[in-house]
């Protein structure tokens, strides 16, 4: 038998990808809308990772009076400032954000069921 002919199983990591600094909750590059769960029917709406040059408290009040629902800006250790809304709003974040030029649409991320 050659050298060629065997093959040695390597360890696989099926999470790299996820577990790397560039991805996930905390990528930068990218805008993350979420939907979180809370009592019965209700929900909340998250927006993450937008700029820091942007004015969070102008886009939420734009916001706010775009969708008729109410919402605030929470301090987060990991994360840094994060937008929330009451209710469903994924979609409606989304078109907004593209609409008003404030991130392109390949950079937005929309999680949730």
């Amino acid at each position: 038998m050659s050298d060629l002919d065997v093959q040695i199983p390597t360890a696989f990591d099926p999470f790299a990808e996820a577990n790397a600094d560039n991805s996930g909750a905390g990528s930068k590059d990218y805008v993350h809308i979420r939907i979180q769960q809370r009592n019965g029917r209700k929900s909340l709406t998250t927006v993450q990772g937008l700029k820091k040059e942007f004015s969070y408290n102008k886009i939420l009040k734009d916001l706010k009076k775009e969708f008729c629902c109410n919402g605030t800006v929470v301090q987060d250790p990991e994360l840094g400032q994060v937008i929330q809304l009451q209710g469903d709003q994924r979609k409606n974040v989304s078109t907004f954000l593209v609409h008003a030029g404030i991130v392109k649409k390949e950079h937005i991320k929309i999680h949730g069921f």
